[in-house]
């Protein structure tokens, strides 16, 4: 399997000379009549980002995390480092280095934005030099967001302290990270954000404003409950899911011992991508929510003492860059 240092853009240069050779890409762009900042403050960086691909990240699936990032800086122009280990080790240099730069306007003509991109190759044995060189590629007067994407064991994330521990915000995707990375004690844990919950931002609003018409208590009442049906793709999703309707319904009055809670995969023959149930005990109440993903498609079906409530609504996820401007900003 290729690397996957070699499978994403940008211009390979020595190590040490990474500033030099940044300041040379714009002068050179410039001189060719290509974008180029007219002056540092053009670049208008406003975050520290750093992507650290496992070593389960394959070469697309890099390109496609690297595209992710470069969308997410054409909103939120970022200082960004990509880290991309080697499966071993290798013969000098046990560290490589690319440059990747892009000019882009903003809300006017006038408002022209160029971000830049460091690109480090690492094997393990340059492991104990690795966040010192990342350290030295960032802006020391900006904020850091680090997401680890596909790792193989949160003990070996773990051993990154720097970057944990001065990271404002570690995200982490729970439908591919181990199990235990959400539960893991960081040396921040306030500051992990999962970004399975930060996706599924449209359909916990969709279903929150919903269930806003309705009194908390009137919810809560003989609140039996709550069965969360997910295809397998979105498995992840599903519990995620229920997660968050267990802490709000506990926060309506229902009983958390008293509700029965449960994620199961969709049966064959159902359409719905994600589906959601309330059962209730005694007077006949019912609410079900479901949702296509594919096409976009969600239905409310509720009875919560006001009558029967039938709505079509939309349904989707959250794009991959907004999902990172969610889970780092609110």
């Amino acid at each position: 399997m290729p690397a996957i240092f070699d499978a994403l853009p940008g211009l390979e240069v020595p190590v040490g000379e990474i500033s030099k050779r940044l300041a040379q890409m714009w002068a050179d762009n410039a001189a060719d009549g290509r974008p180029a900042p007219a002056a540092d403050d053009a670049k208008a960086t406003q975050v520290n980002f750093v992507l650290h691909l496992g070593l389960n990240t394959t070469p697309d699936d890099a390109v496609r995390q690297f595209d992710i990032v470069v969308n997410f800086s054409r909103r939120t122009p970022s200082r960004v480092v990509v880290l991309c280990p080697l499966h071993a080790d290798v013969p000098q240099p046990v560290m490589r280095a690319k440059i990747f730069g892009e000019c882009f306007l903003g809300k006017s003509k006038a408002d022209k934005r160029c971000v830049e991109f460091v690109l480090l190759s690492y094997s393990h044995s340059a492991r104990p030099y690795l966040e010192n060189q990342a350290s030295i590629c960032l802006s020391t007067d900006l904020p850091l967001y680090y997401w680890a994407h596909r790792f193989s064991a949160t003990g070996r994330l773990a051993d990154y302290r720097y970057l944990l521990g001065r990271a404002k915000r570690v995200l982490i995707d729970s439908a591919i990270a181990p199990a235990d990375a959400i539960s893991y004690p960081w040396p921040n844990p306030a500051a992990t954000r999962d970004l399975v919950y930060c996706r599924l931002l449209p359909v916990r609003q969709s279903i929150g404003q919903f269930l806003s018409a309705y009194a908390p208590a009137s919810l809560a009442e003989g609140l039996t409950g709550v069965t969360v049906s997910h295809a397998a793709a979105v498995g992840a999703e599903g519990r995620v899911l229920l997660a968050w309707l267990r802490r709000r319904l506990t926060a309506c009055g229902a009983r958390p011992d008293a509700l029965k809670l449960d994620a199961r995969p969709i049966l064959a023959g159902e359409t719905g991508s994600l589906a959601v149930q309330f059962s209730y005990g005694g007077a006949p109440r019912s609410f079900r929510w479901s949702g296509d993903l594919a096409t976009g498609r969600a239905v409310f079906d509720a009875s919560l003492g006001a009558g029967r409530t039938r709505l079509d609504a939309a349904v989707s996820l959250l794009p991959p860059e907004n999902t990172l401007s969610e889970a780092m900003f609110f």
